[in-house]
C-alpha cells in the first residue's frame, strides 16, 4: 500500500496504544448490583469481594484495597514505621511512584542499581548500599523491591541479604500481578505487598490498588489510616493523622469482574511477547528483552520491550542511526503508541542529592530500551502493524 506522506499514513489507522484497559463482561455485573443496592462508597459487598479475591490470588490472608498503587506503598511504609529522617532501600530503575511516598514521609530513597539479568534490584549492590549506610550509622528503615514489567526479581539473593541485616521488606508488585516465583505469586514475599489497578495494568479499576500482607496487625492499621483514622467513638474523634485511600465500591466491582480473567489475561500478555520475540528476532539492530524468564519463575509479560543493540565498532556506520527515540517517533507517524524505559530515579532532577550506589546498568538500559505496545485486546493484524512500523525504521 502507497502513503503520500508519514502524517497522512498515521490517520489511516485507529490509535494503537501501550497497554490500555481491556474489560470484559463480567464487571458490569458487579457495578449494576453496587449501582442498585445503593453501595457506592468506600464501603460494600465488592470492596469486601474485590479483597478476598487478591487475597485468593496472592496466596496471604489480608488485603485492604485503596484508590492507587501510591497509597498502598504509602501506607505500606507508614505501617512499616518509616518517617522523617529515616533512609528507605529503592531501586534506580522503576516509576517515580515507587520513591514519591518515601519523600511523603519525610524519609530519604537510596538508590540501587539494577543487574542485568532482570533488570530488577541488583543484590550485591544492595549489599554494597546496607554496609556503607551502616557505615555511616544510617541503617535503613526499609527496602522497596520492584518486579520490573512483571519479571519476578531475584528474589533468594535480595530476601537472604535483607534477613542478613534484619531490614523489612515492602514488594512493590505494581507491575507484577499474575507473576510467580517458585509457583507462588509475587506480592506476598515482604512483609507487606503492594499492587497497582491503574489503567493501564493487567487488570484495572480504573485507578485502584491493594496493600496484601501476612501481619494481621498491619492490615487493621493501615485500613484505619486509610479511612481518615477514626478513632472507635460515635462521633468523629482522630488522635492521628489518617488519609482517605480506600476504594469505592463501584470501583471494586470492576476490580471483581476483571479478577475473574486473570489467568486469561496473563496467558495473552504472554503470547503477545512470544509473538514479538519469534517475528522481531528477524529485525536487524534491536532484541526483543527480558527473556528468558529466572529459573522456577513465571513474568506476566505485562510489556513487551527491546533493546537496540550497540553499534558494530567495525561495520560501517548505518545511514540512519538508530535510537529507542527514532523508533518511537517513526512508531508515532503509524499512530502507534511505545514509550521508552523508565527513566532511572538518581537521573530524575527530583532526586539529583539522593544517595545512589551503581547506576550504570539502569542508565544503560534506559538509553537503550523502548516499551512496546501488549494490551490484551491486540490481534494478530495488530502486532504486524508494529512489526512492520519498526521494519520500516530499522530497514
Amino acid at each position: 500500500m502507497h502513503f503520500l506522506s508519514n502524517s497522512m499514513r498515521s490517520q489511516d489507522y485507529d490509535r494503537l496504544y501501550l497497554s490500555p484497559p481491556h474489560l470484559g463482561r463480567h464487571e458490569l455485573n458487579y457495578v449494576h448490583k453496587a449501582i442498585e443496592d445503593n453501595w457506592v462508597a468506600p464501603a460494600g459487598p465488592n470492596l469486601a469481594g474485590f479483597e478476598a479475591d487478591i487475597c485468593a490470588a496472592v496466596g496471604v490472608p489480608y488485603c485492604v484495597a485503596l484508590s492507587s498503587g501510591t497509597a498502598a506503598i504509602h501506607l505500606g511504609l507508614l505501617v512499616l514505621g518509616v518517617g522523617p529522617g529515616d533512609e528507605v532501600l529503592c531501586p534506580s530503575f522503576t516509576f517515580v511512584a515507587t520513591a514519591n511516598p518515601v519523600v511523603y514521609l519525610g524519609a530519604t530513597p537510596v538508590f540501587v542499581d539494577s543487574e542485568p539479568d532482570t533488570w530488577n534490584l541488583c543484590p550485591e549492590r544492595l549489599r554494597e548500599a546496607i554496609l556503607d549506610r551502616l557505615a555511616q550509622g544510617k541503617k535503613p528503615k526499609a527496602l522497596i523491591v520492584v518486579h520490573l514489567y512483571g519479571m519476578p526479581a531475584k528474589l533468594p539473593e535480595i530476601l537472604a541479604v535483607a534477613k542478613e541485616f534484619d531490614i523489612p521488606i515492602l514488594e512493590d508488585a505494581a507491575e507484577a500481578l499474575g507473576s510467580e516465583w517458585q509457583q507462588q505469586p509475587l506480592g506476598g514475599f515482604g512483609r507487606v505487598g503492594v499492587f497497582s489497578f491503574n489503567g493501564n495494568k493487567i487488570l484495572t479499576t480504573s485507578g485502584g490498588g491493594a496493600l496484601v500482607t501476612y501481619d494481621r496487625a498491619l492490615a487493621e492499621k493501615a485500613r484505619f489510616l486509610a479511612t481518615q483514622a477514626k478513632d472507635d467513638a460515635p462521633h468523629y474523634q482522630h488522635s492521628q493523622t489518617g488519609y482517605n485511600y480506600r476504594l469505592s465500591n463501584i470501583l471494586a466491582g470492576i476490580g471483581r469482574g476483571q479478577m475473574e480473567l486473570l489467568e486469561e489475561r496473563v496467558k495473552r500478555r504472554r503470547q503477545i511477547f512470544d509473538w514479538y520475540r519469534e517475528h522481531l528476532s528477524r529485525l536487524p539492530g534491536i532484541t526483543v528483552a527480558l527473556a528468558p524468564e529466572p529459573a522456577g519463575s513465571r513474568s506476566n509479560r505485562w510489556l513487551t520491550t527491546i533493546l537496540v543493540n550497540p553499534a558494530d565498532p567495525d561495520a560501517d556506520a548505518p545511514a540512519r542511526p538508530v535510537t529507542p527515540e527514532t523508533l518511537r517517533l517513526h512508531l508515532e507517524t503509524r499512530n502507534i503508541e511505545s514509550r521508552p524505559l523508565w527513566k532511572p530515579l538518581h537521573l530524575q532532577p527530583l532526586f539529583a542529592s539522593a544517595p545512589t550506589y551503581g547506576g550504570a546498568v539502569c542508565a544503560d538500559l534506559f538509553a537503550r530500551g523502548l516499551c512496546l505496545p501488549s494490551g490484551t485486546a491486540m490481534g494478530e493484524g495488530e502486532l504486524r502493524r508494529v512489526k512492520e512500523a519498526l521494519a520500516e525504521a530499522l530497514g
